[in-house]
């Protein structure tokens, strides 16, 4: 597993990663590495949020209009040759 070294961190930062691990029952890498793992997540659930808002705005475009199945326009096709 990878490890990551952070420098030039504050005396207060660390004072309050130090307050919130024992708060949390968590030794000070825990709780990092936990920060760290929930910001990421935070992050990667506002990229499917938006990715989802995309999906909402091309279906709502697409309402209304009909579609023909692929197999039908595929048979056409074979037909027409």
């Amino acid at each position: 597993m990878a490890q990551l070294l952070v420098r030039n961190i504050s005396d207060d930062t660390v004072e309050a990663l130090k307050r919130r691990a024992a708060a949390n029952q968590r030794s000070v890498e825990a709780e990092h590495r936990a920060l760290l793992e929930d910001a990421l997540e935070a992050e990667r659930m506002r990229q499917v949020d938006r990715f989802r808002a995309m999906i909402d705005a091309i279906h709502e475009q697409q309402t209304g209009r009909t579609f023909t199945p692929s197999e039908v326009l595929v048979r056409e096709m074979r037909d027409e040759s």
